[in-house]
């Protein structure tokens, strides 16, 4: 700790004159977030020897390639007109600078931590007839920085009064000669110091304030007013209406009290008549304790995370440090998994426990490998710097080969060895009995419709904030909100998965195992169709490497929805059923 402690300082306190390092970092489309490409693959001002900087995990994952500049600049030394280098530009070089300019390519540096946007050059669009296309570079830039004491606490770019470089055929401006040997630009800066009176400890509020990117991020309450009022309405449905009927039931199945469990079923009908068949274990149930699992291994994950960012743990100065936390307690967070889906599978008689630990550690580990192998080609295929360097992939082989995996085994052998019997108030008969024919109201599709549909609408507005801040540029800091938002969440999808679950047993059919997990996992359905729509709606995303990403991430994400969902309304519904059975006067 005391050695990351001084490094810090190092690299917060300056005294005047001493060298402060910009360091360059990636450039980009600017609507395409994750499309991200190394800076000096443009025709810059690049040193002979390019030396990178350390990063962190969190840093690699979010595509940083931090590397040294060639700009000289002394903490509180003001400096006008430095040139930085001269660039002779072939024809090629100039095209790519040109297209990556029509793209509206933008540039991140990095300077104490703090990153600093600009787009490489200016493009203007005039007039029908004749019609008008300019392409400019920017060749001069004003570095803004402002100190408070000997620390640095912010800085930005700026090309005011700064005339662009003309890209266009047969271009060039005073100085800058366009012949058969290129064109030959000089690049310079300015670095300019303010005093500042905001102390370091609140340099992240400057940054939030500073709108480079579009703000579209703010206190909404009127839609967590909304989902609060879904909320109390589902709540007082199950509640009220439910018990309701709940009452009248038992004071009609009630009435013969010294009927058995056994012969209660003569001449009756509803959710009573298949007590015997009610807890009567599904198939697959590996397959359903995996997902039980894993449920509830990103349950205990997503809590995690979104305590961690109140307590303020996440620096938006520190880049990637929510990718590297969500990958330490995902591999910490295995033992949940292989904990809740062997005890549960022990419980509901299953034999082939090792298989049901290997199917668990895979469940989601196999599809997230997948889609990352297919995402990670497209962007070593396109020079991407969101491609994973060959040393990352190894590092997060090793966490889940050396701790993800290990600790999903030792998870699921205390679970085995720890797992009770499973607490059934009635016991099941041999011979499963006939299920009536079902209504089309009460069928799969039609439940997964309902309970998919009202947890989703009760998340709806905060998925935007979330999907702007995952595929956009907003640093999302409501986390406050997100935790109310998922509390909600959680207790509309147990409410409908209650409602829905006796809806089903009261037409005596008694396969709701399965049937509780569908009813509102079907909520990573709604999400992804979201998606699609926020893809072609709500962003300017384009081209096959952010395409690619984006919906293979969509999907990944909708199926962690749906595993949590899924779990969440599987124990509400075995509560429920647990309770009006052993309400039941049965011997």
């Amino acid at each position: 700790t005391t050695y990351y402690e001084v490094i810090i300082i190092i690299i917060i306190s300056y005294k005047p004159g001493d060298p402060v390092i910009l360091y360059v970092n990636k450039v980009g489309p600017y609507h395409n977030p994750q499309e991200t490409y190394h800076y000096y693959t443009l025709p810059v001002c690049r040193p002979k020897e390019v030396r990178h900087k350390a990063l962190s995990l969190g840093e690699v994952l979010d595509g940083d390639r931090m590397a040294e500049s060639l700009y000289n600049i002394r903490f509180k030394e003001n400096t006008e007109r430095q040139t930085l280098c001269k660039l002779t530009l072939s024809e090629k070089e100039v095209d790519q600078l040109r297209e990556a300019i029509e793209e509206l390519y933008y540039f991140e540096f990095v300077l104490d931590d703090i990153p600093i946007w600009g787009f490489v050059g200016y493009m203007e669009e005039s007039g029908f007839l004749p019609h008008s296309h300019k392409v400019g570079l920017w060749t001069h830039l004003d570095l803004n920085i402002e100190y408070n004491g000997d620390s640095v606490i912010f800085a930005n770019v700026s090309v005011k009064d700064v005339k662009p470089e003309p890209l266009e055929e047969g271009g060039g401006g005073a100085g800058h000669g366009v012949g058969s040997g290129g064109l030959t630009v000089t690049h310079t800066y300015s670095v300019r110091w303010f005093e500042s009176t905001l102390p370091h400890s609140r340099r992240a509020e400057r940054l939030r304030d500073y709108s480079f990117f579009p703000k579209t991020l703010e206190i909404h309450w009127l839609s967590i007013i909304n989902s609060l009022v879904l909320v109390v309405l589902l709540l007082g449905f199950v509640i009220i209406i439910l018990m309701r009927v709940l009452k009248n039931d038992f004071a009609r199945y009630n009435v013969e009290e010294d009927g058995s469990c056994d012969d209660l079923d003569q001449g009756d009908n509803g959710w009573k008549i298949i007590h015997t068949d009610v807890f009567r274990f599904p198939p697959y149930k590996s397959l359903l304790c995996a997902v039980l699992g894993v449920g509830a291994q990103f349950l205990t994950l997503a809590t995690g995370i979104i305590v961690m960012a109140l307590l303020g743990m996440f620096n938006v100065h520190r880049h990637g440090a929510i990718n590297s936390a969500a990958i330490v307690l995902y591999a910490l967070t295995s033992c949940v998994s292989g904990y809740c889906s062997c005890s549960f599978y022990t419980q509901i008689q299953g034999q082939r426990w090792v298989w049901n630990i290997i199917l668990t550690s895979a469940l989601f580990s196999a599809p997230l490998f997948f889609t990352w192998s297919v995402v990670n080609s497209v962007h070593w295929w396109s020079g991407s710097t969101q491609a994973l360097p060959a040393t990352t992939v190894l590092l997060l082989l090793g966490a889940w080969v050396l701790v993800g995996f290990p600790l999903t085994v030792i998870g699921g052998i205390v679970g085995k060895n720890r797992a009770g019997n499973f607490q059934a108030p009635c016991r099941t008969r041999n011979i499963p009995r006939q299920i009536p024919q079902q209504p089309w109201y009460k069928h799969t599709a039609v439940h997964m419709a309902i309970g998919g549909f009202l947890p989703f609408s009760a998340i709806s507005v905060e998925l935007y904030y979330i999907f702007a801040t995952a595929w956009g540029r907003e640093h999302y800091t409501l986390y406050g909100i997100l935790l109310c938002v998922f509390a909600i969440l959680l207790s509309v999808g147990a409410c409908i998965s209650v409602a829905l679950t006796y809806f089903l047993l009261s037409g005596e059919d008694y396969r709701w195992w399965w049937r509780s997990v569908l009813s509102t996992g079907s909520t990573g359905i709604f999400i992804f169709v979201y998606s699609l729509f926020y893809y072609h709606n709500r962003s300017n995303m384009s081209g096959l490497v952010q395409s690619v990403e984006f919906f293979g991430y969509s999907l990944l994400t909708a199926f962690v929805f749906s595993l949590m969902l899924g779990t969440v309304s599987f124990w509400a519904s075995l509560a429920f059923i647990r309770y009006i059975y052993r309400s039941l006067k049965m011997d």
